[in-house]
């Protein structure tokens, strides 16, 4: 057996030199210098635009009536919780919610077959609002960080870790989650909303 060639452990790598017949011209140009910058000169800076609605932290358009969006596992860890899930929220947040499900995690329910049918049966309540979809694809993460970042009116129901991390970057959204058998809800002003533990 021959011996095998590796790389040896932190080789530079070659660089070619601007004499190189395989460089074009504007290439071999020196780059030029830049100027000083005048210290008494005002300096422009970009400052992130956040919307009106938030008021520190906060989000002053959330009240009641709540309005929330659904996702697929927050319906299929109701069913094993065995909660209804209009009742619970409102047993939650102690006021009106609208529970909202959009096109996307129809579709993904509709998807997982028959063993989810009764997971369809409360996606098709007719208490839950429906949100048309217009972009392509069915994946519902996106669709739903893409609504909680566009109109921050929604309380976004999930289950899911990974969307709950990508959401928590967004400020102003609340984040509905199940535990110990009933529903629990982060990131909510303390003076409306279910008690933390």
């Amino acid at each position: 057996m021959g011996k095998q060639k590796t790389r040896k452990y932190a080789a530079m790598k070659r660089m070619i030199s601007l004499k190189d017949q395989r460089l074009k011209e504007k290439d071999r140009a020196k780059a030029k210098e830049k100027k000083k910058e005048d210290p008494s000169a005002l300096k422009e800076r970009e400052v992130p635009k956040y919307p009106s609605c938030l008021f520190f932290q906060y989000n002053t358009q959330l009240g009641p009536p709540y309005h929330i969006l659904v996702d697929t596992n927050f319906i299929n860890f109701s069913i094993k919780a065995k909660l209804d899930i209009v009742q619970s929220m409102m047993d939650c947040l102690y006021a009106k919610c609208i529970p909202y499900i959009t096109d996307c995690v129809m579709a993904e329910i509709e998807k997982l077959g028959m063993k989810y049918r009764v997971a369809l049966r409360i996606a098709k309540d007719p208490r839950f609002e429906r949100l048309p979809c217009t972009h392509k694809g069915t994946y519902a993460d996106d669709c739903l960080v893409q609504r909680v970042t566009q109109h921050k009116c929604y309380i976004l129901a999930t289950v899911d870790r990974d969307l709950k991390r990508r959401v928590r970057k967004i400020p102003g959204v609340p984040i509905m989650y199940i535990s110990n058998h009933r529903y629990n809800i982060e990131r909510m002003p303390d003076d409306y909303g279910a008690p933390r533990f």
